[in-house]
């Protein structure tokens, strides 16, 4: 992966939603890794970095949700990355709290920032989905996740960041299946690696 994205919605009022847990993701891994300073570019903010031998380069579009694709495109398109070279991180309600997924290309589910990517580049990139749960009813969707994270979301959150980031370089160097391993790893270290082969 040469080119990661954390999508949110700019702005302090959005900071601590749910929506927002790309951005939150964005910023540990660029706390994590030293990457250089964020820059106004491709309207968003972009940072770049380098892991092992390998320069690579974080954003945070600043369009708002509904048009991070604009953001996205632009800085894909200047740095020539390839859509299976892109890995957008992005809040999940299909997924339980707490819970991460990686997949390559899928359908947007409902969600905007996915939808605006998918409409201006196409569906083969990364999706890192971070589970923050549903709220059980289709017409709560959009105010539960422009709400802030809530206190029982505490006891899991800062934890799968923390690995997200700590783990990020196996992403970008192994890809998805080993990186969701070092996560699980990270989470509970008391789980051992399957043996090579098994």
């Amino acid at each position: 992966m040469r080119l990661i994205v954390g999508l949110g919605n700019p702005g302090a009022r959005y900071e601590r939603t749910r929506h927002n847990v790309g951005f939150v993701a964005a910023d540990a891994i660029h706390r994590r890794h030293g990457f250089g300073p964020w820059r106004a570019k491709f309207q968003g903010l972009l940072a770049e970095g380098a892991v092992g031998n390998e320069r690579l380069y974080l954003l945070k579009p600043q369009t708002f949700m509904n048009a991070s694709g604009d953001s996205v495109a632009e800085a894909a398109r200047f740095y020539k990355v390839p859509l299976a070279e892109i890995a957008v991180i992005h809040d999940e309600i299909d997924l339980e709290p707490g819970k991460l997924r990686v997949k390559q290309g899928g359908g947007a589910a409902g969600h905007n920032g996915l939808r605006s990517i998918d409409a201006v580049l196409g569906e083969d990139y990364w999706r890192v989905r971070v589970g923050v749960g549903h709220p059980g009813v289709k017409e709560l969707v959009e105010p539960y996740v422009l709400q802030n994270f809530s206190a029982e979301d505490q006891a899991w959150l800062p934890a799968l960041i923390d690995a997200i980031a700590d783990a990020f370089p196996v992403l970008t160097a192994d890809g998805a299946a080993a990186f969701t391993t070092k996560v699980a790893l990270i989470l509970k270290p008391n789980r051992k690696e399957p043996a090579a082969g098994k």
